[in-house]
């Protein structure tokens, strides 16, 4: 203990959170950061001690989670959702109104026992396969695939990590721990109608976007921002810029011409290209294509060489995480790929910009051999928008893993032994049997979440510690108290989910998830519907694309709007609310 707040920890305890979801809000730093910046300073005001940090290493959800990482990771890997999007695919031919439900179907009952974020990350490059076929853009599909994926996470305990770490901080309270699937009567319900609504919502309230991954054909809704080298046997030079064709198309805006790293671009109209130039363009795929291609000796991409231009594809790669300056990623050095473009919420960005961080959602423009793209994706963890694979599938290795999951959610469901124990023995089962390579397998684990997970629960122990949440709950339960259980549910969804809305799920579920205890018991009622109202709010995620990781990813590779998000997700929000208000008090009584 560095200080001693004494009596006004409390209010320390509570700036200290609000200042921590603050900066969450504000993205100035990654959010896993943000967190252990605050436990940093928990620890430095003496809100917490080592014994606190020790305890929340020790709580079971983020070794739940990860375990759960690596079984996800095995199913991927050994070709399972692989093989059940080839066979969408076919059947797509014959049958495709009643293939588009069958997916959507598949999509939740896979959510429901793997993590959310592979699942639409092998199921992104399907929908755009299934919105070619349908003649109809992706952008059709992509958001209600990720709200149906969310849905399905609720079914079962193990769906999302935001469930398991609800379980694990309900049990660090002193309630009973929840069995694995006793929340799928309330989780199939909201699935169920939240489909529903979808069906009848989604093609009216839905406009349709040029969705930046479909790669089979050049669309002249999207440009890329690239930067052009003049060669010195380019047949260019000597020409004024303004007069150059490949600068006049259509399709094609002359941005920027640097000479000797200065710019030019006030005097575009009447500088003549020069050896050496560079030339920055906002242009289309097509054209990208045309300035990799063998023969194209007139301008060049940075880098490459036309002569072997042939042995390399251009790919579009869907970001994950956030990574650092992309100046100073290194891929060309570390891998062999050129990234040449990138996009971010609808419009293209200037690579060279050093300031410029890639952020989750961003789409990048790789320029590379095969082998090498699948080796920065993986090393990476891109998600690859075009159908290039990693790695060769271990199809003769599904068999065990679909059974070790299946054995995990059979002795959890039959409560043989809590999911944990049962979790890791199917991580090792899978990485033994080699479904899954170990850098494979242990690379999937979101090491990130883990250390937002853990940051935060060193923060709620902070709140709960210093007397501020007694405060907030003895502040709350005054006036809930004069309303009914009913309004008094609703109100702690209502704030779980707009929390959800504009910082990170699992941060809002750790601290609002005594909270609702403490107001439950305030007002004598039992506290087991509060929890699940909790573990739904902090799930249901739908009004804006960075309030879930899945929203994130396809926000930019469907060409969303941040408003099409407001438009269909906030009435998913308003129905999400309303079932989960209404249908949790039957399940869970709340009267003690």
């Amino acid at each position: 203990m560095f200080f001693d707040l004494g009596s006004y920890a409390p209010q320390g305890a509570l700036l200290l959170v609000a200042a921590v979801f603050a900066l969450f809000l504000s993205e100035r730093f990654a959010a896993e950061v943000t967190a252990l910046g605050g436990v940093a300073m928990a620890l430095l005001l003496g809100l917490v001690s080592t014994d606190d940090l020790l305890k929340a290493l020790s709580n079971s959800a983020p070794a739940t989670i990860g375990a759960m990482f690596v079984l996800s990771a095995a199913l991927v890997r050994t070709g399972v959702l692989e093989g059940v999007a080839e066979g969408l695919g076919r059947s797509m031919v014959r049958r495709p109104k009643q293939t588009i439900l069958l997916f959507f179907a598949l999509a939740a009952v896979a959510s429901a026992f793997m993590n959310n974020t592979p699942v639409v990350m092998v199921l992104i490059p399907v929908v755009f396969g299934l919105a070619r076929q349908l003649g109809t853009n992706a952008s059709r599909f992509l958001m209600p695939l990720s709200f149906v994926v969310i849905m399905g996470g609720t079914c079962t305990l193990i769906g999302t990590s935001t469930n398991i770490l609800v379980d694990g901080v309900t049990r660090d309270l002193g309630l009973p721990a929840f069995s694995l699937f006793e929340i799928a009567p309330l989780g199939i319900a909201l699935t169920l109608l939240g489909s529903l609504f979808l069906a009848i919502a989604a093609p009216r309230l839905l406009p349709e976007r040029v969705a930046l991954a479909e790669m089979q054909e050049p669309r002249s809704g999207r440009s890329w921002r690239v930067e052009l080298f003049v060669p010195a046997d380019s047949p260019l030079i000597g020409q004024r810029v303004c007069d150059i064709a490949d600068f006049r198309r259509s399709a094609t805006r002359l941005v920027d011409l640097i000479r000797d790293d200065i710019s030019l671009q006030l005097g575009l109209e009447t500088e003549v290209l020069a050896m050496g130039d560079r030339v920055v363009v906002h242009t289309s795929d097509a054209e990208v294509a045309g300035y990799r291609a063998e023969g194209a000796r007139n301008l060049a991409i940075p880098g490459l060489e036309p002569g072997t231009a042939r042995s390399h594809q251009v790919v579009e790669a869907l970001v994950k995480d956030r990574k650092g300056p992309v100046a100073d990623l290194g891929w060309r050095r570390s891998h062999g790929v050129y990234p040449i473009a990138l996009h971010r919420q609808g419009s293209a960005r200037d690579l060279k910009d050093t300031r410029l961080h890639l952020r989750p959602g961003d789409t990048v423009l790789l320029d590379g051999p095969a082998e090498d793209i699948a080796r920065l994706a993986r090393d990476e963890d891109l998600v690859l928008l075009s159908p290039l694979q990693a790695r060769a599938f271990r199809r003769t290795k599904a068999p065990i893993a679909i059974g070790v999951l299946a054995l995990v959610v059979l002795g959890a469901a039959l409560d043989l032994a809590p999911i944990l124990p049962l979790a890791v023995i199917g991580a090792a089962i899978v990485l033994l049997t080699r479904c899954v390579e170990p850098d494979e397998g242990i690379g999937a684990i979101d090491g990130r979440l883990l250390l937002l997970i853990v940051s935060m629960l060193v923060l709620g122990t902070a709140m709960e510690r210093s007397g501020a949440m007694a405060l907030i709950v003895e502040g709350l339960s005054v006036p809930l108290a004069q309303l009914s259980p009913i309004l008094a549910l609703a109100l702690i969804y209502a704030v779980t989910s707009v929390l959800t809305e504009v910082v990170t799920n699992n941060a809002v579920a750790v601290i609002m998830t005594p909270i609702a205890v403490g107001v439950a018991g305030a007002l004598g009622l039992d506290p087991r519907a509060f929890v699940v109202v909790v573990m739904f709010g902090a799930s249901a995620s739908f009004a804006t694309p960075i309030g879930y990781q899945t929203n994130t990813m396809v926000y930019n590779a469907g060409g969303y709007r941040f408003t099409d998000f407001l438009r269909l997700g906030l009435p998913m929000n308003i129905m999400a609310g309303v079932v989960t208000v209404l249908l949790a008090p039957v399940f869970w009584p709340l009267q003690p």
